[in-house]
Order: C-alpha cells, then sequence, then structure tokens
C-alpha cells in the first residue's frame, strides 16, 4: 500500500438513513398491509366456496324426493263379490199322479193362476166307468150285508124258541144236541153278517178311490201365482207309473225374488245374515237393484277344485223388471266404516331406502356452514326404522307404520291398521290426522317423475 492511497472508513451504523438503507430503504408495513397473504385468504376461500357449493350440487342430487299424499277422511266400505241365478221365492212342479191322454190344456205360459183353478184335463172315460163299477159293486155288498142281516136274525129267532122250549119242557125238550145245532147256526150267522159288513166297507173305500182318481184327471194349481214353463200339449199321453211326470212350473209371488250366488271359501267368513247387498243384471246394465242376504249355506258345492257356498239374497221386483233365470253379479257389503282416517296401501308399504337414512333423521348440531364442510368430523351412524323389519302385519287391529313429510323430513308414525279394500286402509292413531302428507314412494332428484 502506497502512502499515497487513502482508506476509506465505514459508515457509522448508528446512523438513522444508513440503517434505513441496509434494510432495503422506504418505510416498514404491517402483515395486514401484505397483498401475498390476502391472495393466499382469498385463493382459500374460493376453494372452500367451491367446495361446498359442489358438496351441496352432489347432496341434492343424492337427496331422495318424496312422493306423497293426505291423509283423508271418509268411508270404506269391503265387498264379496259373487255370480248367481234368480230364481223366484217359491217354485212349484205340478205333474200328474194317474196315466192317461190329456183332453185339455187350459193355461200357457205367463198365464196368471190361482188355487184351485183346473190347468189339465186328463181323458176320464175309464175313470168314469171304474166309479160306475164300483159303485155297482157297493150296492152288491150292501145287499149281501142286508141278506146276512135277515138270517142272523132268523138264526136267532130259532135259536130263541128252542131255549123257551127246554125251560117249559123243565130240560126234557129239546135234546142238547139240538141246542148246540141252533147256538151254531146263530154264531154263523152273526160271522156271515160280519163278513157282509167288511165287505160294504171294501166296495165303499174302492169307489172313494175310484172317485178320488177322476178328480185327480182335472189337475189343478196349488198355489196362486204365474205360468213360468209348460211341457203338455192335448193328445199328449202321460206316464206315471214311476214318478210323477212335470206339465207345468209354477212361481207364488214374481214381485219377491230370490238369488242364489255362490260365494267363495276364502270370502263366505265375511258374509252374515241381514247384510245390505246390490246387484247388476245384463238386461239392464246402468241400473242396480238392492237385495239382502236371507240365508248362508253350511253345505258346500265343489266345482273345478273350487269350493263355494251358496248364499241367497231377497229381492225386491214390485216393477216385474226381473225374470227367473236371469243371471246377475252381485256385491255383498260385508264390512263398513264411516268417517274414518284413510291413507293409501303404499304408504304401509314404503320404507325409506337405507341412502336416504341420514336425510330422514333430523339435522345434527355441528351446524352447516363452510368451516364444518372443511373440517373433519366423527362418522354418523345409519337410520334405524323403528319397529323392526317394518313388514306389514296381515289382518285389522296390528300396529303398523307409516312416513309422514314434516318441513322436508320423513318421519315414522306408529298407527293402528283397520279394515282395507285393496286401495285405502282405515289408520287410527294420536300422530296422525287429516291433512297430514304421506310417503308413498321416493326417488332421487335426477330421476324422470
Amino acid at each position: 500500500m502506497t502512502s499515497s492511497e487513502k482508506i476509506t472508513p465505514p459508515a457509522s451504523p448508528s446512523t438513522p438513513a444508513d440503517l434505513q438503507t441496509l434494510i432495503g430503504g422506504g418505510p416498514t408495513r404491517r402483515w395486514w398491509q401484505r397483498s401475498t397473504l390476502w391472495l393466499g385468504v382469498a385463493v382459500l376461500l374460493a376453494a372452500g366456496g367451491g367446495l361446498y357449493y359442489w358438496q351441496s350440487q352432489q347432496r341434492a342430487k343424492a337427496a331422495p324426493v318424496y312422493v306423497t299424499e293426505e291423509v283423508r277422511r271418509g268411508n270404506l266400505t269391503l265387498n264379496v263379490s259373487a255370480n248367481g241365478t234368480l230364481q223366484p221365492t217359491r217354485a212349484v212342479t205340478i205333474g200328474s199322479e194317474l196315466s192317461g191322454t190329456v183332453r185339455n190344456v187350459l193355461v200357457d205360459v205367463n198365464d196368471k193362476v190361482k188355487k184351485g183353478q183346473v190347468l189339465v184335463e186328463l181323458d176320464t172315460a175309464k175313470l168314469d166307468a171304474q166309479v160306475l163299477r164300483s159303485r155297482a159293486s157297493l150296492a152288491a155288498a150292501q145287499a149281501r150285508l142286508a141278506q146276512a142281516a135277515a138270517t142272523t136274525k132268523e138264526a136267532q129267532a130259532g135259536f130263541g124258541r128252542l131255549q123257551e122250549v127246554a125251560r117249559l119242557s123243565g130240560g126234557k125238550v129239546p135234546s142238547a144236541a139240538e141246542l148246540d145245532s141252533g147256538r151254531a147256526t146263530l154264531d154263523r150267522a152273526h160271522a156271515d153278517e160280519a163278513s157282509a159288513r167288511a165287505s160294504v166297507d171294501d166296495a165303499r173305500a174302492a169307489l172313494s178311490t175310484d172317485v178320488t182318481n177322476l178328480s185327480k184327471a182335472s189337475i189343478r194349481s196349488p198355489i196362486n201365482g204365474v205360468v213360468l214353463t209348460r211341457t203338455v200339449e192335448p193328445g199328449n199321453a202321460v206316464a206315471a207309473s214311476l214318478q210323477a211326470v212335470t206339465l207345468f212350473t209354477l212361481a207364488e209371488d214374481l214381485t219377491r225374488l230370490r238369488l242364489d250366488v255362490s260365494v267363495d271359501e276364502a270370502d263366505v267368513g265375511s258374509v252374515k245374515l241381514d247384510q245390505k247387498a246390490s246387484f247388476t243384471v245384463s238386461a239392464y246394465p246402468s241400473r242396480r237393484y238392492p237385495a239382502k242376504v236371507t240365508r248362508v249355506s253350511f253345505g258346500s258345492t265343489k266345482t273345478d277344485n273350487v269350493v263355494t257356498y251358496i248364499t241367497w239374497l231377497e229381492v225386491d221386483n214390485s216393477d216385474l223388471s226381473l225374470r227367473p233365470g236371469m243371471t246377475a253379479a252381485a256385491t255383498i257389503t260385508s264390512t263398513e266404516r264411516n268417517d274414518v282416517l284413510l291413507v293409501p296401501n303404499t304408504a304401509l308399504r314404503f320404507t325409506p331406502a337405507v341412502a336416504a337414512g341420514a336425510a330422514a333423521q333430523p339435522a345434527s348440531s355441528s351446524g352447516g356452514g363452510i368451516m364444518s364442510q372443511l373440517m373433519p368430523r366423527m362418522p354418523r351412524s345409519g337410520t334405524r326404522r323403528a319397529g323392526g323389519t317394518g313388514d306389514a302385519a296381515d289382518g285389522a287391529g296390528r300396529v303398523r307404520q307409516v312416513w309422514v313429510l314434516k318441513d322436508g323430513v320423513a318421519q315414522a308414525v306408529n298407527v293402528q291398521v283397520g279394515i282395507s279394500d285393496g286401495r285405502k286402509t282405515e289408520v287410527s292413531g294420536e300422530g296422525l290426522a287429516e291433512g297430514m302428507a304421506v310417503i308413498t314412494d321416493q326417488r332421487s332428484a335426477g330421476a324422470a317423475p
């Protein structure tokens, strides 16, 4: 180093201007005044908002959409359907007890007849001759009876004289043999008289039979009614050797008919006497006739392995629009409930899906802010339906469960079920009221309606 060279001393650090130069110059900034920090915060908020929006969209897509129906109050009726045939309340078949030839037919189908009115007349030539023969036989028997009575009187007089002679002679005459002979003659006379009397009775009975047969040749109506069928014509030969031949069918009163229906064995338990019913016939399809159950048969009828029970329905036919033999489709009202709460059967079968279990629970206390979405939290257990599996219980009076929608949340309500017509069911319970929305189905938000 030469003497001419000069060494410049360093500046003193205590000088404020020099210190600011060393630090970087300019005034010192606070942490909240730094743009880098705010940029990071903005990025974080944007990321959180995007995440929250994405999760909201995913929840919206995953959240179920519930299909609901209102709980209504109304009437519910259980009906039993059956088919049958109209019959007169009393039908009488008219036949002939005699064999012979039809001489005259006095009535036709649809004719009204009175009790005792002659319907058919048979040829009576043979019957008239038989009556005459019987009358002659009776007269002959009566003559024989008179003769026997005279003989008895004569024998009694002769035996009386013998007894008087024996008394006057002191028993010397007549002889014992003569007395015995007189007594025997009298006894024979009494026997002959009794036989003749019996012959008269027999002849009188034969005459009565022939007269009765003659009266039966005129076939009469036993009731007041209407002729339904006629199967005889003048000149027909009637043979009644084994059974009576059916000539007519009469109905006593067509203003009252009977509907015989076949009730299935599965429904017969709910059919009772005096239950209301109605039916239609093909002749008047738009008209429904009232009826009433009057008999439920204990005997069964089996056709093609189907067991049914004949049930009688009483029918008013004052206007005579119905006719015997018409087929009818009947509906018997077996059970009726008025002014009850009704829910659709689909509501009783509905159970929320497992994926929608969390949605069916009320909101938890963890909050729903952005930070709660960013911060980890404890896992939540799935929804468990009260009352076990919730399977349907058959029969009325059982406790079932329906789900109602309150403030967008599905809540379970226990109800007691009554009767059901296959579409609606009677229910009762403290947690259910008219106008409530019961859930019948659910689907995801993205599913087509």
